[in-house]
């Protein structure tokens, strides 16, 4: 900042998120980042390409096709006194690390009568849109918002992609932070020494007083850009993002829809047992003499998502789904 005027830079979701690593590693001598094809490869996203070069394998760890096994290292070095970074490619493969994350990393602190913490960061893709099929699209982040011992994040801008991260690794327990897949291409603009953010806020990116909406990750921008059309209706929506899954920042969307008295959550996961209808849930139980109609949800379609690119947009919540969702409340009720 110089005389009050912030400068500013526009760099992409994928180039924050390597910055954010770049930065730890320089920071602290007892961080590494380890998993499938981090090293020579450049990770599946492209965002540890040429970290290999300039920080070497002690530090830049490719690892066998083992989730269970790295993720299981990654804990057996964070119990030792280091700070891992564990990249797992997407959401799905977590499933075959599942027993270390649930059962392992974040019950240690519990088990152990407080004695030992496990100061581990888990980064991996989430989301679809990007035709890769059922295997590797799907958004499971909800599962692990479920439990406790762990903390998830789910960035959606670039300032958060550069800046959560850091605040991640210094939190003694292990964090896990689910990037969609969508977002690593998409362009925002930061201050030039952008720096770590904090990761216990939700944030209001668009103020409303119809109806809010609350949303996180790639689906903010579906929101946003559905308020932007439901506003030339004078209809004005407040979106609410997110940001960390666990634990919910429930304040922040409760007195938003006392303001609103309408609340609508779109969310990529599946409807059943999502964290879409955690939040309906919180509101129906401490917000709801406020409600000028039911909450409602908008979520992907209960199916694996498919490759095809009309099927893929049918299943998922899209801007136009959002605005129609957002006029049949505010019309209806109220």
């Amino acid at each position: 900042m110089t005389d009050g005027i912030v400068k500013m830079r526009t760099i992409t979701y994928r180039e924050a998120v390597r910055e954010a690593i770049c930065e730890a590693l320089q920071k602290d001598h007892q961080v590494f980042l380890m998993g499938e094809d981090v090293g020579r490869y450049g990770g599946c996203f492209a965002v540890s390409k040429g970290l290999l070069d300039e920080f070497g394998p002690e530090r830049i760890r490719d690892t066998p096709l083992s989730e269970s096994g790295f993720v299981g290292a990654g804990i057996g070095a964070a119990l030792g006194g280091m700070r891992p970074i564990v990249e797992i490619m997407t959401v799905n493969f977590s499933l075959l690390a599942a027993d270390q994350i649930v059962n392992n990393a974040a019950t240690y602190l519990h088990m152990s009568g407080g004695l030992f913490n496990v100061p581990l960061v888990i980064r991996s893709a989430t989301g679809a849109g990007r035709q890769l099929a059922a295997q590797h699209s799907h958004s499971l982040e909800g599962w692990y918002a479920h439990v406790p011992g762990i903390r998830v994040l789910s960035p959606a801008t670039v300032e958060d992609a550069r800046g959560m991260l850091w605040t991640a690794l210094e939190d003694p327990d292990p964090v896990l932070i689910f990037e969609n897949n969508g977002l690593y291409n998409r362009e925002g603009e930061i201050p030039v020494d952008a720096g770590p953010v904090d990761i216990d806020r939700a944030r209001i990116r668009r103020p409303g007083r119809d109806i809010t909406i609350i949303t996180y990750s790639a689906s903010l921008f579906k929101s946003l850009e559905a308020a932007e059309i439901l506003a030339k209706e004078e209809v004005e929506a407040e979106v609410i993002d997110l940001r960390s899954l666990r634990p919910l920042d429930a304040p922040t969307f409760l007195e938003s829809v006392a303001r609103t008295h309408r609340a609508l959550v779109v969310d990529e996961g599946w409807r059943s047992g999502s964290l879409a209808a955690e939040v309906s849930a919180r509101i129906m139980e401490e917000a709801f003499y406020e409600l000028d109609a039911p909450v409602q949800r908008l979520c992907s379609a209960e199916v694996p998502i498919p490759y095809a690119k009309h099927l893929e947009d049918a299943a998922l919540p899209q801007v136009s789904t959002i605005v129609a969702q957002a006029r049949r409340m505010v019309a209806g009720h109220g």
